[in-house]
């Protein structure tokens, strides 16, 4: 049987692990497990967030006419494959704003953290991400609303890309899936 050959990694993945190593001063694999799980958490926070800006119709610090607002945050702690997770959850004045992404009352993400990741960098379309998160989870998304919560992830990864780089680059303290936000690229227009 033929050995399967490496595919060689480009300059981009390999900066933007860099980044990451460098960030959050990588040096086992615990650290990894760490970063991974600040990643998760600011990324879910960021998608309810979106979801909230899609409720309220406009986004955080632009005025409007709606009488229901904006009123904080609600911490909580989810538990993922990571571990445990703090977020916290943005909240409205008529209290009648129901999270998608994780719903209230659920604290258990470690289905799901995966398939956010892996979603976008597959390449499909915000359509294609909506029409599986409905048939999964049975939610409705517009594709308006992963649009959105996809614009509010990917200033994130933009400042991670654009971070000054280190000079030594260690191969082996990365996990497969950081690469995943290197092909988040597909959804900027």
């Amino acid at each position: 049987m033929a050995r399967r050959r490496r595919e060689i990694m480009s300059e981009g993945k390999k900066n933007i692990i860099a980044g990451l190593i460098q960030e959050y001063n990588i040096k086992t694999a615990a650290d990894i497990q760490e970063a991974l799980k600040d990643l998760l958490g600011g990324t879910i926070q960021e998608m309810m967030e979106a979801e909230l800006d899609e409720h309220l119709g406009y986004e955080k610090y632009e005025r409007s006419d709606n009488p229901d607002c904006r009123n904080g945050v609600k911490s909580k702690k989810l538990r993922s494959s990571y571990g445990e997770i703090p977020i916290d959850v943005p909240q409205d004045r008529d209290g009648d704003f129901q999270p998608q992404i994780v719903p209230k009352r659920k604290k258990d993400i470690s289905e799901i953290e995966q398939k956010i990741i892996a979603m976008p960098a597959k390449g499909m379309t915000t359509r294609q991400i909506s029409d599986i998160v409905e048939d999964i989870y049975g939610l409705e998304c517009s594709d308006t609303t992963i649009s959105r919560i996809i614009d509010k992830i990917l200033p994130v990864v933009r400042k991670w890309q654009l971070r000054p780089l280190v000079a030594y680059l260690s191969m082996n303290l990365f996990p497969f899936f950081i690469i995943y936000l290197y092909n988040m690229d597909f959804f900027v227009n």
